[in-house]
């Protein structure tokens, strides 16, 4: 667990994103504020819809405009204003310190060049290697990410890959210019449960060795309990609630995130114990929330729930959270 006086790598404030439609607008990011230390795994968890990856995508410029929009927020990365870059300075970025690892290899990886060719692509553009010296640090790649023969491999298309093996391949083209920071949107989500264990345990290994931040995306509160070390939950484009990854699971405050654990299933628990559904979809917000966004699908609303949108409160340590009417140390550990 880091402390409290590690760097921030990222700074996040305000950050604001909109959709324009012909239906009118869609506000998916709704004052979103997170920072990121150095060498630390932050999880952010939500159902799909809650704004997790627009949020990510937003920060590095990565949504199309037209359609989106960032009207507002700032994004801090090596005393730079990512919202204010220029394309030129955020291609220098994105790649190069920020990496990305999508959820779909199949849709990210060319299919007509070969991966050696994908790899070395980058070493060679951000970092201004010859080619020889580009394949050289592509091996290293890939036998860093685990894939045998990597030197052979490097000649093989995506294809000729397994999915866990293209996710792997995935992993070391974000790797290879040396980030600081590594944003995964749900990459194991494709993957059966093994070679999901395999690159949770090669995320955590990376890290490890390399020190960077990573910041993982997820709707899996059982992957973010073994990696994390603090977590947004998302609902309705917003932070709900942030704390430490033992004190959410021990203490849950938002009653979003309660119902969320109570949709895992657990294995000490009595055989015949039913779990939890959360009824109800994620809002699609046309304006600005108003009132709590999950509202409407909340137990322990109250009236003042539906005319003002609580925002995030201290309630401890490192541990925050958007409610008015938030679950009880004693609710949680009885739940």
């Amino acid at each position: 667990m880091l402390d409290g006086a590690t760097p921030s790598v990222l700074d996040v404030k305000g950050l604001k994103t909109v959709f324009k439609t012909r239906r009118g607008e869609v506000h998916a990011v709704n004052d979103v504020s997170f920072h990121l230390k150095a060498g630390e795994l932050l999880g952010v968890v939500g159902e799909s819809g809650s704004g997790k990856s627009v949020t990510m995508m937003s920060l590095i410029g990565l949504l199309p405009s037209p359609p989106a929009e960032v009207r507002n927020g700032t994004v801090m990365f090596e005393d730079q204003d990512l919202l204010t870059a220029t394309d030129e300075q955020l291609r220098a970025v994105r790649g190069a310190r920020i990496g990305f690892v999508f959820q779909d290899p199949m849709t990210s990886l060319n299919p007509v060049f070969n991966v050696g060719f994908q790899l070395m692509e980058p070493l060679r553009k951000h970092m201004g290697m010859n080619k020889s010296a580009a394949r050289k640090r592509a091996v290293e790649l890939l036998e860093l990410v685990g894939i045998p023969d990597a030197a052979r491999r490097l000649k093989d298309y995506p294809h000729q890959f397994s999915g866990g093996m293209r996710q792997r391949v995935m992993i070391a083209i974000a790797l290879a210019c040396d980030p600081k920071v590594l944003i995964a949107d749900e990459p194991t989500t494709a993957l059966d449960v093994t070679i999901q264990a395999q690159i949770l345990e090669l995320m955590k290994d990376l890290r490890d060795k390399l020190g960077m931040a990573v910041v993982w995306i997820t709707h899996d509160l059982g992957v973010i309990a073994g990696i994390a070390d603090r977590v947004l939950v998302m609902y309705g484009g917003q932070v709900v609630e942030h704390a430490p990854v033992r004190e959410l699971f021990k203490n849950p405050q938002h009653p979003y995130t309660h119902a969320l654990l109570q949709t895992v299933p657990n294995v000490r628990g009595k055989r015949e114990a039913r779990l939890e559904v959360i009824e109800g979809q994620p809002p699609i917000l046309g304006a600005p929330p108003s009132s709590c966004p999950f509202r409407p699908r909340c137990a322990r609303a109250i009236a003042r729930c539906e005319v003002e949108n609580p925002l995030r409160e201290p309630v401890s340590q490192g541990h925050d959270v958007a409610c008015f009417h938030p679950v009880s140390a004693t609710e949680a550990q009885n739940a």
